[in-house]
Formats: C-alpha cells, structure tokens, sequence
C-alpha cells in the first residue's frame, strides 16, 4: 500500500476537495496564461515541462470546457472515470498534430475511433492548495489512482542551469515540439496571465483579430492575398505568409481571432517576420 506522509496527505485530501461548479458555457474561464521567457528567469526556481500543441482543456468535474468556456463533446467513456475534481491540461494526438486533434474536438456528434488516440494531459489542479511542487505531487497521485489509461501526468524537469535549459528546448524541437513551458516551483496557484508561468519557444506566437482581406495577385489571382489583422494591443498590419492554399480559397471571415507567430516585436511594437498560423483554438 501507498504510504503518504501527513502533510502530503493533508494536500491531496484538500485537493480532492476542491470540486468546481461547471460554469456557463461561452464565458472564458478563469485560468492560468503563461508569459513569454526572454531569458529572465531564474531557471533553478521552476520546473520545466514540454509545451503541448493540444486543445487547452478544463475540467470542471462534470464536463471538459474549452478556454472559452464552451462544453468540448467528448464520449461519455473518456470522461466517465476522471477525478471529481477540478483538472486543467491538453487534449493531445502528439507533435505536430493539431489540426486532426482539432477537427476531433470540433465534432457535436464524438467520433469514437478517433477519440481513442486522444489523450488528456493535466499540468495543473485549478484552486487547489500548496505550491506547484507539491500540487505536481498530488496530480500524479490522483491521476495514477484515476486508472484511466488515456488521463496522464504532463511530466514535469529539473533543470540545473541556464544551458541544460537550452540543450532541454532543441531536444524538444528537433523531436517537432513547439517549446518549453517554466512553472515556479514555490507558485501558489493563481489566474490571469502571470510569469509564475513562462512559455520558451524558437518562435513566439499572439492572436489578431482579422480586419479586411486582400486580394492576391499573380499565382494567387482570385485567391487571398493577406490577411489584414488588428493585435490585442490595437497594431493592425497584414499577414500574407503562412496561409495554406486551401485557406486563400477559403480564408477566415472578417471578425475571425487567428493566432499568428513571429519573431521579435521592432521599437514600434510591431511583430516582425510575422506569419499566420491557424485560427485560434476554440
């Protein structure tokens, strides 16, 4: 038999206590958004773990709910053996398989076979007491006695020094990752956009609202040129890489939130080598 010694028993107890009420559908939910890592961290303060390109996914001990809130349709035999208590992870296919996972998650009607090769990955136990070390402890531990083959633990590393950081991050890339994720070891947790989270990637990444469409010429004549696009912060300027031939065709409608990937920001706060990546996740 498991042995706990008190205090870790103490954590998990409470844990297991704090159930979240689900909440209305299409209203964004109160979580945890990491901020981007320029070198400033104190790497021996965090632990370190892949960051997964998933569909963000809570689970509010009912029902699995998108970061906007709105219900995820997953088959009641995924869910049917998760935890009572409130979970917040990845729906996962693997590296470089987002849009298959998405069309998956998108289905009103779940289709089992492919929900089968789905799985949900937790790196966090919403609300829940002690610091990120110690809720780490207890994710394992719920998740482990859960029994569920296809609800894992996102591991989570050590790392030493700056360098082993960086030999960490073009491991993961060159494996097709996107990047790393730094989360304070000594964190309580807490909500809204915060550097007790950071995220580490080759590339960043922000999402624009789309404003205008332009024409394209030459071989893309009758198609979409660019996109022209409006940041959170009020930048607008277009977006003409990146776009499948498919999505010239067919490009986002107007009032659409995309996702695009750029370099660095320039003195005008404009991102530069910007190029589209997908429309955001729902």
């Amino acid at each position: 038999m498991l042995r706990l010694n008190p205090m870790f028993q103490a954590l998990l107890l409470a844990s297991m206590a704090t159930i979240t009420m689900p909440l209305p559908a299409a209203e964004p939910l109160p979580l945890l958004l990491a901020e981007t890592e320029h070198g400033q961290a104190d790497v021996a303060l965090y632990l370190v773990s892949e960051k997964l390109d998933g569909v963000r996914a809570f689970w509010d001990g009912q029902v699995l709910r998108t970061r906007n809130g709105n219900v995820i349709k997953a088959p009641a035999w995924f869910i049917e053996n998760f935890p009572t208590q409130a979970l917040d992870g990845e729906l996962w296919l693997g590296r470089g398989q987002f849009e298959r996972l998405s069309g998956t998650v998108r289905r009103q009607v779940p289709d089992d076979d492919e929900w089968r090769q789905v799985r949900y990955r937790v790196f966090e136990l919403p609300q829940a007491p002690g610091t990120f070390r110690q809720r780490a402890q207890v994710m394992r531990t719920l998740i482990a006695g859960a029994g569920v083959p296809w609800l894992q633990v996102v591991e989570q590393y050590e790392m030493t020094s700056r360098k082993a950081l960086e030999n960490k991050l073009d491991e993961i890339l060159k494996l097709g990752g996107e990047g790393l994720m730094l989360h304070r070891a000594d964190a309580l947790y807490t909500t809204g956009r915060s550097d007790v989270l950071l995220k580490m990637k080759l590339w960043h990444d922000a999402e624009a609202t789309v404003i205008g469409h332009q024409p394209g010429k030459g071989k893309y004549a009758g198609m979409l040129g660019a996109l022209r696009v409006r940041s959170a912060d009020g930048v607008e300027f277009m977006l003409g890489t990146g776009l499948s031939e498919a999505e010239r065709r067919n490009p986002p409608p107007i009032g659409t939130v995309i996702t695009f990937r750029y370099r660095e920001l320039t003195s005008r706060e404009r991102p530069k080598f910007a190029s589209f990546y997908r429309v955001r996740e729902i």
